[in-house]
């Protein structure tokens, strides 16, 4: 019987990969598993959509592991920086030729305006693409439904919202010092930031300044309703703007409510009341203050949250010693039947009050397996079928639900709004249930 020749590099490759099978490794070629499928030693194909500001950083995180093939933003000279971090990726403007023109793309980053978010994340969910979408997840409460519904119902689309703080150590501490019964029953939470650090109070402006050549305005606009370019709006400037903004507590919600949500297990609030400085429509108030009310959930009572921002404080608490001060940047207070637990924005520092308690502090029992690495590697890897993320649309949809009804009371300053989740309506406030969806511009739409 004639014997087949087996070439050096063919022999050398099969004792590699046996070598390595038999250590516990097995690299597994992308071409073998099928379009569509990526094995855990591949790197990702990632999209940027606004890659000027937030979006920068996130790219950042990704690009040591992973390969940055496309490049979208509407302002040229405000992305040109990124564009000449990545000088292989492909350039656009448009997302929507980005995803019908480049087929290589696994995954998209969206770090735009909030207007933007929903119709350019189910655009890229549809496309097929993994998805990685800045805070807040949406503008509205409708499309938070939506982005939770389609999460659902595509389960192979790997999701995750960019509130970093979700991956942190400490966050998982302030989960597990309440599910140890360390503070009791809590009854009461106090959340507060120092935003807006942008323009609000103020109304649209009258001049009529030439649009940068740079910037394609239609494009930043995109499904809200037309107006002319001012540098007013653009860039950064956008967020305290309604109609490209949810302000300060849609901003830092997602940094500082997501923890007691999460905690506790809030669901969706019952109610919802704000108060403020004046609010004029254009953009959001200066400052603000806003009450939810959340029922009782199994042996767990029910809890109203407070919400303040724009400097607002919420009263000292009496356990701090002379010399702690609240931290103005931001905060959590959470108050129980036997004591009080107090964190910064995104989780950080957590401690019992009165602070003298850490010296003796001992961890509870570790309940949620610590993450080890960025938010943005976390998704990665769950694109990769390493593991899952640790803030999917499904989780941060209620969530940015929840944001965004605080920013809809302001609507009706003083009133005790009655939220009906089922029917996703205000059962006591018809004039504000038309702020739940919003109508898009042609070109535009979920």
């Amino acid at each position: 019987m004639k014997k087949h020749k087996t070439t050096q590099p063919a022999r050398r490759s099969f004792l590699k990969q046996s070598a390595l099978a038999a250590a516990g490794f097995m690299i597994v070629p992308r071409h073998v598993l099928g379009k569509g499928f990526l094995a855990p030693s591949d790197k990702l194909n990632v999209a940027g959509i606004g890659v000027g500001g937030m979006g920068a950083a996130n790219l950042r995180n990704l690009a040591p592991t992973e390969n940055i093939v496309a490049l979208c933003d509407v302002d040229d000279a405000y992305a040109a920086k990124t564009y000449n971090t990545y000088p292989n990726a492909k350039r656009y403007k448009d997302y929507r030729q980005m995803l019908d023109q480049q087929k290589d793309i696994d995954a998209v980053v969206i770090a735009t305006p909030d207007h933007q978010h929903a119709v350019q994340t189910i655009a890229a969910m549809k496309a097929g693409k993994h998805v990685y979408v800045q805070k807040p997840l949406t503008y509205t409460v409708h499309e938070a439904r939506e982005l939770t519904r389609l999460a659902k119902e595509m389960p192979k689309i790997v999701t995750q919202m960019g509130n970093q703080g979700h991956s942190s150590d400490d966050a998982r501490l302030v989960n597990e010092i309440i599910a140890a019964g360390m503070i009791g029953n809590v009854t009461e939470v106090h959340v507060w930031t120092n935003r807006p650090i942008w323009p609000q109070g103020i109304s649209f402006p009258t001049d009529t300044p030439a649009t940068p050549p740079s910037l394609d305005w239609d494009l930043f606009l995109g499904p809200a309703q037309p107006r002319t370019y001012n540098p007013a709006y653009h860039p950064f400037k956008w967020r305290g703007w309604v109609d490209y903004g949810v302000g300060a507590l849609g901003d830092m919600g997602a940094h500082l409510i997501d923890h007691p949500v999460w905690a506790l297990g809030l669901g969706a609030p019952t109610s919802v009341e704000a108060s403020s400085s004046k609010f004029n429509g254009e953009t959001y108030p200066t400052a603000s203050i806003v009450y939810y009310d959340f029922a009782a959930r199994g042996k767990m009572p029910a809890v109203r949250l407070t919400w303040y921002d724009g400097g607002l404080l919420p009263e000292r608490p009496k356990e701090m010693l002379p010399d702690e001060k609240i931290d103005k940047g931001g905060g959590v207070l959470y108050i129980g039947s036997k004591g009080k637990l107090m964190h910064d924005t995104y989780g950080a520092k957590p401690r019992l009050l009165p602070t003298t308690l850490m010296k003796d502090f001992k961890a509870p029992k570790q309940l949620f397996p610590r993450v080890g690495k960025s938010h943005e590697l976390n998704w990665a890897d769950a694109c990769k079928g390493n593991g899952k993320t640790n803030c999917s649309f499904e989780y941060a949809g209620p969530l940015t639900e929840t944001m965004i009804l605080g920013v809809l009371a302001l609507r009706a300053p003083g009133m005790k709004l009655n939220w009906d989740a089922a029917n996703m309506q205000f059962t006591n406030a018809p004039d504000v249930n038309q702020y739940v969806k919003r109508t898009y511009r042609t070109g535009y739409s979920l």
